[in-house]
């Protein structure tokens, strides 16, 4: 799931009326009453591409029309106020985080309804997808969404300055830096004046540091919940997982090889990096496009580090998007042809020669596409392996009460004003109880 980490989540809930206005506005007025609606949320450089994977859908099936309903910063609130209303859009874009609570509303369709139908197709998306990819999108037992894209999130590093350094990073997930390593790395990275002003940043973090924070947890050898869908503890309270959060605080809080949660209120990660004065950032494919084809920015990506009880290999949040079908649709069958073909082969090798996404299917990744989109990309198994290397988080309907926990606790260990080991008490303790009240 990708999240501005600029936009607080109590911001976007608050907007999320007008929003809803805003897309039914610019979704619903186009007349073709026969048209399967297609809900989904994009930067403009995605929409094209997901417009190019609409336009090659329109010709080889132009008997089925589509409609496009763009949307606003909260879409779980619009959907849900789509839904509510009756006009429920029949293609629903559907994120890792927040698809559960659709799920258990009886929002959406239970795509086995389709597989089952077509065991060949289902046997060969099967053999040709990713396991944690589509098992995150699996909810009482029932598939109620079909992965389409990948945006688990990795490193990003400045060649040049590495080259000055004379630092090599890791090229794959089975040779990750150690912690230790990693931080040699990042203080090698950071220079400050003689009065203590830092011009050139070790680190930077551009997602939402507590999730960002949780995957070095999970790099630490501990899952962030147990199990990752329909959780019934969280593991913030296991000591290797504190561990590896508590390394993420530190490189801003101890080691200053990171800007401070204040030093992020005036510049963006993405600014930092993309002026060269630092030399990683974290975050994931979703910036690619931000960071190509300029010739001031010679770049490589690379992978996480792993801590003292991890690896031996790397691993990444799954981050996925998928598509998923209302319940409620008229156009049912039309609405799974056009899944179907976005998450097949066919739009998954589209997808991967835009360049925008990462494609879920081993056919697309490995194809020469995918290979010419990313021509600059030295590391490009940091890509074609992530989704393999890829560990759910949480799917639970009550996601919005867990992650406002989250938030008010692990902010305080970010800012320096606590330990991660004070996640064990009170912080786990409330979550495992909105936890085990959604099972």
């Amino acid at each position: 799931m990708r999240i501005d980490p600029v936009v607080s989540r109590r911001t976007l809930l608050g907007g999320a009326a007008a929003a809803a206005l805003a897309g039914a506005v610019g979704g619903c007025g186009g007349g073709d009453d026969d048209a399967v609606t297609f809900f989904f949320q994009a930067r403009p450089e995605e929409a094209r591409s997901r417009l190019l994977l609409i336009d090659e859908f329109r010709k080889r099936r132009p008997d089925i029309k589509i409609r496009t309903i763009m949307s606003g910063p909260d879409p779980l609130q619009q959907m849900l106020t789509y839904c509510a209303g009756g006009k429920c859009p029949d293609v629903l874009m559907s994120w890792e985080l927040l698809y559960a609570e659709l799920a258990e509303r009886g929002v959406l369709v239970d795509l086995r309804e389709f597989l089952d139908r077509d065991p060949r197709y289902a046997a060969e998306l099967a053999a040709d997808g990713y396991a944690p990819l589509r098992e995150t999108f699996r909810w009482r037992g029932g598939q109620y969404a079909l992965p389409e894209q990948w945006s688990g999130v990795f490193l990003y590093y400045n060649r040049k300055l590495f080259e000055q350094a004379g630092i090599q990073p890791p090229a794959r997930w089975s040779d990750a830096w150690s912690f230790a390593e990693f931080l040699t790395a990042a203080q090698t990275l950071t220079h400050r004046d003689a009065d203590g002003h830092t011009g050139q940043w070790g680190f930077v973090d551009a997602w939402v540091p507590y999730f960002s924070a949780a995957c070095f947890g999970m790099n630490n050898g501990a899952q962030w919940f147990t199990p990752p869908v329909r959780p019934e503890r969280t593991n913030i309270g296991d000591p290797r997982f504190a561990e590896g959060l508590q390394f993420y605080a530190d490189l801003a809080v101890r080691h200053r090889v990171a800007p401070s949660v204040g030093d992020r209120q005036s510049v963006s990660a993405q600014d930092l990096f993309r002026s060269g004065r630092a030399a990683m950032l974290m975050g994931g494919h979703w910036l690619y496009s931000e960071f190509t084809g300029r010739d001031d920015l010679d770049f490589d990506v690379t992978v996480l580090p792993v801590g003292p009880h991890g690896g031996p290999g790397a691993i990444t949040d799954v981050g996925s998007t998928g598509l998923a079908i209302a319940a409620a649709s008229p156009r049912r069958e039309q609405a799974w042809e056009f899944v179907k073909f976005a998450t097949g082969p066919e739009g998954q090798a589209l997808i991967a020669a835009s360049g925008l996404f990462v494609p879920v299917l081993e056919s697309a990744m490995h194809a020469t596409g995918f290979a010419a989109a990313h021509r600059g990309i030295r590391n490009l198994e940091v890509f074609t392996d992530g989704p393999a290397n890829s560990r759910q988080m949480a799917v639970t309907p009550q996601w919005g009460k867990v992650e406002s926990l989250l938030e008010r606790g692990c902010n305080r260990v970010l800012r320096g004003a606590a330990t991660a080991d004070s996640l064990s008490g009170q912080t786990a303790d409330d979550i495992d109880a909105v936890l085990r009240a959604a099972i």
